[in-house]
């Protein structure tokens, strides 16, 4: 019998994406990062019941790659800071309510190692001690593997894998220019130019010859910087307000798009071929009446000129000895 073809993938499972996702949308609504938070939302969905129902250890093992897996997507960029935390959350839970023996370990890649390690930096400048407990019990139980690839390397596989699309209200936002809108630095840039153009008036040889700024460039930074912070509000309100509306009509509409391109894609490589076909056939070359008629000639006189075999004629032998005689 065939092997039936599994209901999920070997990087995620769209029932267990959505519960993944309204838990971590319940612990985002608490505004907080309290490993408190994270289980009471833990036991009030019952997760740790994802693991039932799932007969043979071998589906055990892959339905609980897929679910660490899932985990460590939002654990990585580009989540908001509370998401992520959520996300190590929920790999600590996973991971030690999975039933596969032994258990399975969580896949981390190497190009991921300054990342996580920038993120506990974070959260040990920030006293957020939680965090920081949690990541340092997984490494002592061994529970991550830092490896090549955070999947394994499977072939004969479609070249073309579903993707799991980013939820937009978990995304965090670029606070780099806010923190700099709402520190002191315009102040102290401001400072510095003023003093520069005292230094070049005071300075006889070079007043006129060197321009090293512009007079009015903090205030040209400061409306720059409100300008990209209200782009950004407005973009982030819309993103939110589409994927609370017709994220699925979107979903549909894309998914008929791209069978759409599949099939134009196949119908012109199928054209191609056939006009190439057509070019090899018109350009065959018949051979000439001379050429066609002369390789009979050719074995004709092959024919004739053999040498012809006579039909052997049965001899008597005569150097037989006689029979004695008395």
């Amino acid at each position: 019998m065939p092997r039936e073809r599994p209901i999920y993938s070997d990087f995620f499972y769209d029932p267990l994406t959505e519960d993944v996702e309204e838990l971590l949308a319940r612990f985002q609504q608490s505004d907080s990062i309290r490993y408190e938070y994270f289980s009471a939302a833990w036991r009030q969905m019952r997760f740790s019941d994802v693991f039932i129902g799932i007969v043979g250890m071998a589906e055990q093992k892959r339905f609980s790659r897929v679910t660490l897996a899932t985990a460590v997507k939002y654990f990585l960029p580009p989540y908001s800071y509370q998401i992520r935390v959520g996300g190590l959350y929920l790999m600590f839970g996973l991971y030690n309510t999975q039933l596969a023996v032994p258990r399975v370990p969580i896949r981390l890649a190497l190009g991921d190692w300054d990342i996580i390690q920038k993120f506990l930096k974070d959260s040990v400048n920030s006293g957020h001690q939680d965090v920081v407990y949690i990541y340092h019990k997984l490494v002592a139980a061994k529970a991550i593997h830092f490896t090549a690839m955070p999947h394994f390397l499977s072939f004969l596989k479609l070249r073309k894998r579903k993707q799991n699309n980013l939820c937009a209200g978990f995304i965090g936002r670029s606070m780099a220019v806010q923190e700099l809108f709402s520190a002191d630095i315009l102040e102290e840039v401001s400072n510095i130019e003023s003093q520069y153009e005292k230094l070049k008036e005071n300075t006889v040889a070079v007043r006129c010859e060197a321009s090293m700024t512009q007079r009015d460039f903090t205030a040209r930074l400061k409306d720059c910087m409100a300008e990209f912070l209200t782009w950004q509000q407005k973009t982030f309100s819309q993103a939110e307000a589409d994927n609370k509306g017709g994220g699925g009509d979107d979903e549909d509409e894309e998914e008929e798009d791209e069978e759409e391109r599949d099939y134009k894609a196949s119908s012109s490589r199928a054209r191609l071929i056939s006009s190439i076909k057509q070019k090899s056939y018109s350009n065959f070359q018949e051979a000439p009446k001379a050429r066609r008629h002369r390789q009979p000639e050719k074995l004709k006189v092959w024919l004739l000129s053999a040498p012809e075999q006579k039909e052997r004629v049965p001899v008597k032998r005569t150097n037989q000895t006689p029979p004695y005689k008395e």
